[in-house]
């Protein structure tokens, strides 16, 4: 999903010429979710700009209404898209949210799919940082990719904030009060996006807090390997044997051959790590001790591109 204006076509407008909520338009569609599409939206009062994320409410699983609620759910912590409103209007379920930038995917094409080390772990910072937090409300996402990774709009007071989105696929795992966890199950159909999701859940098992944390270690080494990993461009006669294929390679792929050639401690990422809050300290630290300043122009992506991913004051 990208809540930003990508340049894409524009299509039709299922609400064109209404209001939604009586003071947002729709404008031009700029992206699509696990669940519905984005559009580019207008408050007429203001004119301020929003994304809508409109879904058919005839859809056979909608999942508008439950992702508007977990949003609001998450309000209030960095990296979290305001939401302004939510309902049904018109034979839609819309949402209208805090427009963003462009996601980190976009930036890595920008980039020619090269991120410096330095970049990568500003990112791993912020994203660990945003998966403990949806972690510590009792959710998990499910389908971590660069693509659910926003940046905020440029030339915003964001700008250098990543903030993650498109949680129709998120679960809660375990009870609010008690903490008592979702109990295991196997069978389950593959959710989220095969290049990133972990082993367990290819292999059918209920999926919990170190899945999520499996993922964010193949998009780091994603960002690391230029765009490349093992089990990309496999080819099969269905997706039921490509998920299988992808899944074969990755249980053949050892940590350490995935992570050959990069610094020491990278083979420890989140692939195999164990708790969200000591990932995100540790890769803090691993930006002070193991990436050296350089100077602005130095080989690599341009500065820019380290600048506007570093913290906010």
């Amino acid at each position: 999903m990208a809540h930003h204006a990508d340049g894409s076509k524009a299509t039709q407008n299922p609400l064109r010429d209404a209001k939604v909520g009586g003071i947002w338009r729709l404008g031009r569609k700029i992206g699509s979710g696990s669940f519905g599409d984005i559009y580019k939206g207008v408050n007429v009062q203001t004119g301020e700009e929003v994304a809508m994320k409109v879904e058919s409410a005839k859809a056979k699983h909608p999942q508008l209404i439950y992702e508007s609620k977990l949003l609001k759910h998450l309000q209030g912590a960095p990296g979290i898209a305001q939401i302004y409103y939510c309902d049904a209007e018109a034979d839609f379920n819309i949402m209208v949210m805090e427009l963003l930038g462009p996601s980190l995917e976009d930036l890595f094409n920008l980039c020619s799919r090269q991120f410096t080390l330095r970049t990568i772990l500003l990112i791993a910072d912020q994203v660990l940082d945003r998966v403990e937090y949806l972690h510590s409300k009792n959710f998990i996402h499910r389908d971590i990719k660069p693509d659910n990774f926003l940046i905020g709009r440029v030339n915003s007071p964001h700008q250098s904030l990543i903030y993650m989105i498109d949680y129709g696929l998120a679960k809660k795992y375990r009870d609010s009060k008690t903490h008592q966890h979702i109990p295991y199950r196997e069978n389950k159909n593959l959710t989220g996006t095969a290049r990133y999701a972990s082993i367990s859940a290819h292999l059918g098992s209920e999926q919990s807090r170190r899945d999520d944390l499996e993922a964010v270690g193949y998009v780091l080494m994603y960002f690391c390997r230029a765009g490349t990993l093992p089990w990309q461009g496999i080819k099969a006669n269905t997706k039921q044997e490509k998920y299988h294929k992808i899944m074969e390679k990755k249980m053949s792929t050892p940590v350490e051959v995935l992570c050959k050639g990069y610094p020491r401690g990278s083979s420890s990422w989140p692939l195999c790590a164990g708790t969200t809050a000591s990932l995100s300290t540790g890769a803090r630290q691993a930006c002070t001790v193991m990436v050296p300043e350089r100077a602005s122009g130095e080989a690599g992506e341009p500065a820019a591109a380290d600048a506007q991913l570093q913290e906010e004051a």
